[in-house]
């Protein structure tokens, strides 16, 4: 039997006509100088055969099934077939080819579920585009959790962290408008991504104690109440829970100045009520290089931290660093 520590990765196919078959196959050519863990791409092996020679990279495409990929990925690229072939015109996504995509993440969560792969690496998606094959979800998070209770029985509350070496941040409201943050940001909320987050880094990420920092909602953490008041009653109170449950929760501080290089030494991850306080500090640091990671998953994924990019599609200028970082980072936290 396959140790859990020697089984491959599970990559996604991405949008076929954006940048993720693209970066897949740079990934693989970077494998030996990166040092990466094998991996097996889940899509139509025709598509990526076809874009290798249309970008002039040589890589062989082989046809796999899950248990050889390790012992193919040192000559090929293996492509685990989904049976749906894609049209992957770069730069122009077809709604004929969302259901290929929907089919390829959700794959990649059987064969871990089965003990065929032991992460998901995930390559971006266009939810506009999955909507016409009845896609319900916001994004990749969501639709992951209920992929947890239907391939794992286990209910699960996703959760978004964004990792690079220099910060990992965690957006607590994803992709909602500005004007629901304030009705959205509970308490309850609050605690369970703490507590989610605490959980994860311990067991995953190897912080026994992780030190979690909160950042308020207003401006100046809202100087006492007389910029707002969800401070004093909804963030302060959920982090004196963590507290009291024993996990390092520090806050909530001003987000403006929880980002410079010294006041990251005093935290391991930065939880913020929005999306933009989170990721806008994140993408200036490390915008090439960071992963997002869901935690709370009774397996590993992550992904590059960026979209489909259909305007560079096909073009061979598409940067593979966020999603080699990603492989990285699901080999380390599944291992």
């Amino acid at each position: 039997m396959t140790s859990h520590a020697a089984l491959p990765l599970a990559l996604t196919q991405g949008d076929p006509s954006g940048i993720g078959p693209e970066i897949a196959l740079k990934a693989y050519s970077r494998r030996r100088e990166e040092n990466l863990a094998p991996f097996f791409v889940v899509g139509d092996p025709g598509l990526f055969e076809r874009l290798a020679r249309a970008l002039g990279l040589e890589i062989a495409v082989e046809e796999a099934i899950p248990q050889r990929a390790g012992e193919i990925f040192p000559t090929a690229l293996p492509v685990v077939p989904l049976g749906l072939n894609v049209s992957g015109q770069p730069g122009r996504p077809d709604p004929g080819d969302a259901a290929s995509t929907i089919r390829s993440i959700e794959r990649a969560v059987e064969l871990v579920a089965s003990g065929e792969a032991r992460g998901v690496v995930t390559n971006p998606i266009a939810k506009h585009v999955l909507y016409h094959a009845g896609f319900k979800h916001p994004g990749h998070t969501e639709f992951l959790g209920e992929l947890s209770q239907r391939c794992f029985g286990r209910a699960a509350t996703p959760v978004m962290m964004i990792w690079a070496r220099e910060l990992a941040v965690v957006p607590v409201t994803i992709h909602v408008a500005l004007a629901r943050v304030p009705e959205l940001l509970t308490r309850e909320l609050l605690v369970e991504t703490g507590r989610v987050v605490a959980r994860d880094l311990a067991a995953r990420f190897g912080l026994p104690r992780p030190r979690l920092a909160f950042s308020g909602l207003n401006p100046h953490a809202g100087e006492g109440g007389s910029m707002g008041c969800e401070e004093i009653d909804v963030i302060s109170p959920a982090i004196e829970i963590l507290r009291a449950e024993g996990i390092d929760a520090s806050g909530p501080h001003p987000a403006d100045t929880m980002f410079h290089e010294k006041a990251r030494r005093n935290y391991d991850v930065a939880l913020c009520p929005t999306h933009d306080q989170a990721l806008i500090p994140i993408k200036t640091l490390a915008f090439d290089r960071g992963v997002n990671v869901t935690l709370g998953l009774p397996f590993v994924r992550t992904s590059p931290d960026h979209g489909t990019a259909f305007d560079i599609a096909g073009r061979g200028i598409a940067d593979p660093s966020s999603l080699i970082e990603a492989i990285r980072l699901a080999d380390r936290i599944s291992a």
